[in-house]
């Protein structure tokens, strides 16, 4: 089984506080035959020297270690940079602040083996708080009912599909048949979307119900900072613009096209819509309502929402019926 070289593409801006972790992660991998592949994004602090102090320790580990310095260019750059470098038969990306269980690569590496009919498996993680990392808070896998299920194409497009980085090991066979130019979209996150929904399209996932990533959550991580009207609208736009993009690179059918932009419309519609009431902005509730109509997606939440939220009249009384209901 050695023979198999598993590439691994780790972009990494300003992590000097954690990567250490991370490389010792790798160097305890049961499984040796490994490609490490680190684009530095730019980083201003130790990140280089870090990394550099282990590469004779990587040596003799015979584990390969790439290094790669650019200009900022943002997480999808960096993965683009690194996959022009993949020399290796299954391919996992990860990020320096998280970690690797010992047997990570191995038994994933096994199923893939032992399972040719599959071109992606996916372990669960165990979430962790970046102030305890001895008891993980969670399972991050557990949240998705249909975890089990082969096809995952369309779960991913509804965020209803484990996409934690650091999960997934996939087959640079499949990986280069639907992805041949081996890039991806060049935005600052999102780039597990960009990495699965090709491949998800053509190929089929196992999931490996075992946790074999520990996932950190930091107080300053980026999804924690969306904490105003104009961050979360943000947020929604580039996710929408990332999961259009990549859609853009898969040879869907003209029924394909149609039907998929229709649920990414509605579903963007829906978080703008939320977001609009969180904030009081009835000018966007009402343009998302709209758009909503259109589409012939308004449920009885969402219109009891709208009503609530921009009537008076509504919003007495349905605090009048909750409270005869409780």
């Amino acid at each position: 089984m050695e023979s198999y070289l598993v590439s691994i593409i780790t972009p990494c801006y300003n992590v000097e506080k954690t990567i250490k972790k991370y490389l010792e992660s790798i160097l305890n991998q049961t499984y040796k035959n490994l490609e490490l592949i680190f684009i530095d994004d730019g980083s201003t602090d130790e990140t280089e020297k870090i990394i550099k102090e282990y590469i004779n320790e990587f040596e003799q580990n015979k584990i390969k270690l790439k290094y790669v310095y650019q200009e900022n260019a943002g997480l999808g750059g960096a993965i683009n940079t690194g996959l022009k470098l993949v020399t290796g038969d299954f391919l996992c990306w990860a990020d320096p602040d998280d970690f690797f269980m010992p047997e990570s690569i191995e038994k994933r590496l096994n199923i893939l083996i032992e399972h040719p009919e599959y071109d992606v498996v996916s372990s669960d993680a165990y979430v962790y708080q970046e102030t305890d990392l001895e008891h993980p808070i969670k399972k991050e896998a557990e949240r998705f009912e249909h975890r089990f299920e082969e096809h995952q194409f369309e779960y991913l497009l509804k965020e209803e599909s484990h996409f934690c980085a650091g999960c997934h090991m996939v087959r640079m066979s499949t990986f280069d048949k639907a992805n041949p130019k081996r890039e991806i979209y060049q935005a600052r996150r999102g780039q597990n979307w960009q990495m699965l929904l090709p491949v998800y399209y053509i190929g089929k996932r196992y999931f490996l119900d075992e946790p074999l990533y520990g996932y950190i959550v930091y107080s300053d991580s980026m999804s924690s900072g969306d904490v105003s009207e104009e961050k979360e609208l943000f947020r929604w736009n580039e996710h929408e613009k990332i999961i259009r993009n990549t859609l853009k690179q898969i040879p869907l059918t003209e029924k394909e096209k149609e039907k998929y932009d229709n649920l990414i419309t509605i579903r963007y519609a829906k978080k703008r819509f939320f977001t609009a009431i969180d904030y009081r902005d009835k000018t966007l509730m009402g343009q998302q309502y709209n758009l909503l109509e259109e589409k012939d997606s308004v449920t009885e939440e969402l219109k009891k929402a709208y009503l609530r939220n921009n009537f008076i009249f509504w919003k007495i009384f349905f605090k009048i019926l909750d409270i005869v209901k409780g």
